[in-house]
């Protein structure tokens, strides 16, 4: 008798639930017992996965705590691709709705900070546009135009010191976080990826440009957030960072 695979799966990711009917050992009977140690092997080492993507998450919590987090998410979100770098990515929606930290708030955007850390390093390499382009693009032209990132950048809006709190659990003798809001850009100018702060206009820029928004729009969405604000210094880091790929004009 065949096992099906939705039944393997299923009894593979509960406990409660007894090895799949037809499963048998190389003697032909149940094979209940090396099917519980496979089990176990399985969730030990998708909880293990966890620990490796998420070790500021796993600081904040604790190592009991997240470990029980881990085997939680491990059994309601099993990975959905035979690439273990790319597992964790329901996370943020997990921790969203898991009330024993629920009082946590920022648990989700830490999360969000970390995935966004390990797709930039995976990310494909792009050659960063010459910052002569635009320094020879008019400024009437630059605004009605539309900038590419790098695909390794992206940026993590937040209601939280975000950037601060990575810095206070990554940095030996980092401030402690301040009440304010960060947003975070991630680069990767060379092989491992970096976190900057932003200020809610820099990140409602960079949030108009990554939805495609022409630099007048991005330049209108931080302006919402921050009347007074100066493009120069984003613009700068971007350019610092290698972070922009290109420019499309009107006319291109």
């Amino acid at each position: 008798m065949s096992v099906s695979q939705p039944a393997f799966r299923a009894a593979l990711l509960d406990p409660a639930m007894p090895a799949p009917n037809g499963l048998s050992d190389g003697r032909g009977a149940p094979a209940q017992n090396r099917f519980d140690v496979y089990r176990n092997n399985v969730t030990v080492a998708l909880v293990d996965a966890l620990r490796t993507a998420f070790p500021i998450l796993r600081r904040l919590v604790g190592d009991n705590t997240f470990d029980q987090l881990a085997l939680i998410h491990a059994r309601a979100h099993p990975p959905r691709s035979p690439l273990m770098m790319h597992y964790g990515q329901d996370m943020p929606t997990f921790l969203e709705g898991f009330e024993p930290l629920a009082h946590i708030g920022y648990l989700r955007d830490v999360a969000r900070l970390e995935l966004g850390l390990r797709r930039a390093y995976h990310a494909a390499d792009a050659a960063p546009m010459d910052p002569q382009v635009l320094a020879a693009c008019p400024p009437e032209t630059l605004t009605a135009s539309t900038l590419h990132l790098c695909p390794p950048v992206m940026c993590i809006p937040s209601a939280w010191p975000l950037f601060d709190i990575w810095r206070f659990n990554t940095e030996p003798g980092a401030p402690k976080p301040q009440a304010v809001a960060q947003s975070v850009l991630i680069t990767r100018p060379a092989f491992d990826p970096l976190p900057h702060a932003l200020t809610l206009a820099q990140g409602a820029w960079m949030a108009a440009i990554a939805q495609g928004g022409t630099v007048g729009a991005a330049q209108d969405a931080a302006t919402t957030q921050d009347p007074d604000f100066d493009l120069t210094p984003l613009l700068t880091l971007l350019l610092w960072q290698g972070a922009i790929a290109g420019l499309t004009t009107p006319k291109d």
